[in-house]
């Protein structure tokens, strides 16, 4: 599982997430919601050692995400994290993108990580796509190719950081299908999305942050149908 234990972290003077607490058990979705600036992105930054913290703990199956003798490399084979911006090698096919990392990180051959991608690719339905070059795939499809891409190493943990906020309306939909698919397959993950309607449908559990805290916590039910603070429900009447 993933333990965030009181998480403090700062850039400069600014104090983005405060006190932070919250797990995430094998198997689950969770979700994240709130305004823009609120510490969502920042926190996956942190789960996944890309971000130092100033405070707290984060532990994935008991390692210590921020501990100087945590060999990172390691731990990220284990957490998969896709971001809003698809970072492809423009001049590598689709299939040699998502061939990378499986044979320069994990020492793959080149037939084993020609297998993995493939399986993967056609997984998230670019089967057709294979020898294509990223920059004439559409949008939703660049995201599918980057999701292909995280999960080609394997992991146990996939993060997904407002990935489909940079897509037109109608790309949308085919990266959630791809999203729900991981979560039917029982992937635990962590969502941070704007897509409201989709994290009621995904989420074992939502939170709502606002200004670097968890305001609220709980069922998809609860923050979602019935919210305890008032700032969740203006929060939510706002998405509409």
């Amino acid at each position: 599982m993933i333990e965030i234990d009181k998480v403090h972290k700062s850039f400069g003077k600014v104090e983005v997430v405060k006190g932070v607490s919250m797990t995430v058990e094998k198997g689950e979705v969770l979700s994240i919601i709130g305004g823009s600036g609120s510490g969502k992105s920042t926190l996956l930054m942190c789960i996944n050692g890309l971000e130092p913290i100033q405070g707290g703990a984060i532990r994935v199956d008991g390692i210590d995400v921020h501990a100087r003798s945590t060999n990172l490399n390691e731990l990220r084979k284990r957490i998969g994290i896709v971001f809003q911006q698809w970072n492809a090698f423009p001049h590598l096919t689709v299939i040699e993108n998502v061939m990378l990392a499986p044979r320069k990180v994990l020492g793959k051959s080149k037939a084993e990580a020609e297998e993995i991608a493939v399986r993967q690719l056609t997984h998230v339905g670019l089967r057709e796509k294979l020898k294509t070059f990223p920059g004439k795939l559409s949008g939703g499809q660049q995201q599918r190719m980057a999701i292909a891409r995280a999960l080609a190493m394997s992991p146990e943990y996939m993060l997904f950081d407002e990935v489909t906020s940079a897509l037109d309306p109608q790309l949308v939909g085919e990266v959630l299908d791809t999203m729900r698919m991981l979560s039917d397959e029982g992937m635990t993950m962590i969502l941070v999305t704007h897509e409201i309607r989709f994290a009621r449908d995904v989420s074992d559990r939502v939170a709502f942050f606002r200004k670097g805290v968890i305001h609220e916590i709980g069922t998809p039910d609860q923050v979602m149908g019935n919210p305890s603070r008032p700032e969740t429900a203006e929060f939510l009447k706002s998405t509409h």
